[in-house]
């Protein structure tokens, strides 16, 4: 039977290890079995299935995955913390071919041992959307993801056209999935306590809305829209569409005097394909 852990084990794992959680890795621990069982369930993690995990730390979520049946490639920068975890995960009785570590940054993963379904993570808070994306983007098998972020990130990442919040990671997101938030965390239920509130961001990937090349431009809109969102389209795009924005735009049935915060995904892929067909 495989047993989570607890403010007690979390700590000593820690002590062992001469370990001090810094910020610059995002480490923030989860001790509480009740949170990483939800995260789980509202993962919808089956048994047999094969999970990837990015920063598994000292091992709470890992455990979790492992208690549902499920078989985890953990992807962990820190060398330390990736040694730890097989022993770790012996030690509270789950079986050693549950698990496959790979200890390198996520940003520079191309590949992924087991071919992952799900992506499953307490994602560093200085890093969560940019490794999200990436993942998004390099592992097409991966169909579903939970991730837990900041909730501000979360926000973010799950608000549609028209939102306050809503940016250049809500429309990327939305070109790979579709994004929805799943409950809020609170701060105990970590070690240590971070200073901002946490969030679960679920995501069932859909198909893609255009090619690999229409991605690339349709993000470099993106970007142009949102580095400069207080502009007008045909002000904010100019430096990707040249003079002829305002017509490339209105060919894409776009407003030129809209604002990026106006347009879904749909809508820039629109104004990329005019740019090509101009």
């Amino acid at each position: 039977m495989v047993k989570l852990l607890g403010p007690a084990e979390v700590r000593e794992l820690a002590q062992h290890l001469d370990l001090s959680p810094t910020k610059k890795l995002g480490q923030n621990f989860v001790i509480d079995g009740n949170t990483v069982r939800k995260i789980v369930a509202a993962a919808d993690v089956a048994a047999g299935e094969r999970v990837v995990e990015i920063g598994p730390g000292l091992g709470s979520l890992t455990l979790g995955l492992i208690e549902a049946g499920a078989s985890v490639t953990a992807v962990e920068i820190d060398r330390r913390l990736a040694a730890l975890l097989p022993e770790t995960i012996a030690a509270m009785g789950a079986s050693e071919g549950s698990l496959t570590v790979v200890t390198a940054d996520a940003m520079d993963v191309a590949e992924l041992p087991g071919d992952p379904v799900a992506l499953v993570a307490n994602l560093p808070y200085n890093v969560s959307v940019p490794v999200l994306l990436h993942f998004l983007e390099h592992f097409p098998r991966i169909g579903r993801g939970l991730v837990m972020v900041q909730a501000e990130v979360g926000e973010r990442l799950a608000a549609g056209p028209g939102s306050k919040v809503y940016g250049s990671p809500s429309v990327k997101a939305a070109w790979y999935a579709d994004v929805r938030l799943a409950g809020r965390v609170g701060r105990q239920v970590f070690w240590p306590a971070p200073n901002v509130d946490s969030i679960l961001v679920r995501l069932d990937r859909r198909e893609a809305p255009g090619d690999e090349t229409e991605r690339m431009a349709t993000f470099e809109l993106v970007d142009a829209a949102f580095g400069q969102r207080r502009k007008m389209l045909r002000q904010s795009l100019s430096p990707v569409l040249g003079a002829a924005a305002s017509d490339i735009l209105e060919r894409a049935g776009v407003d030129p005097t809209a604002r990026g915060e106006t347009l879904g995904v749909a809508e820039f892929l629109a104004v990329a394909r005019a740019s090509r067909a101009a």
